[in-house]
């Protein structure tokens, strides 16, 4: 299993499609996940830091988690069936609720949990891209120009 941080959201033309963007904390592979435009724009609205007048979804779920007096110790992505992710948010205790990756990563955001991810997900759908002397976003908008979300069949459906 791999820590992982948020790289960000990116834009895949010309579908328009979002692209959450993970990296390995100490490794070089990238997982991208392809997700909805509501998941987007909640990661992208904690990653720059604005804060809604009201509660959005995963500002709920971080209130609930609080008001119920527990703790989001972990979220990780824990397979990849037939093009879809799936990951866990798993509480203290040991208790484990399933999740999509996007909004696991939104609630994990929000709440300031590590990401994971396990080996046979990173193994299947991780990718290394290569000259490390690039910054990241370079070399994600040279990857996006190169694949297509068939290329993985990888959804957050």
């Amino acid at each position: 299993m791999s820590e992982m941080r948020v790289v960000g959201i990116r834009i895949e033309q010309p579908q328009n499609q979002p692209v959450l963007l993970l990296r390995e904390v100490d490794g070089d592979r990238y997982l991208p996940i392809w997700i909805g435009q509501m998941e987007a724009t909640a990661i992208a609205l904690e990653q720059q830091g604005v804060e809604p007048v009201r509660p959005l979804t995963h500002d709920l779920i971080k209130n609930l988690v609080d008001a119920f007096g527990r703790t989001l110790e972990e979220v990780r992505i824990v397979d990849l069936k037939e093009g879809t992710f799936y990951a866990d948010l798993v509480f203290d205790g040991g208790l484990r609720v399933s999740s999509r990756p996007s909004d696991a990563v939104a609630v994990a955001l929000r709440i300031g949990a590590p990401v994971f991810v396990e080996e046979p997900v990173l193994a299947e759908a991780g990718l290394v891209m290569p000259d490390e002397r690039e910054d990241e976003v370079e070399k994600f908008k040279e990857f996006l120009e190169s694949v297509s979300p068939d290329d993985f069949k990888a959804t957050d459906g």
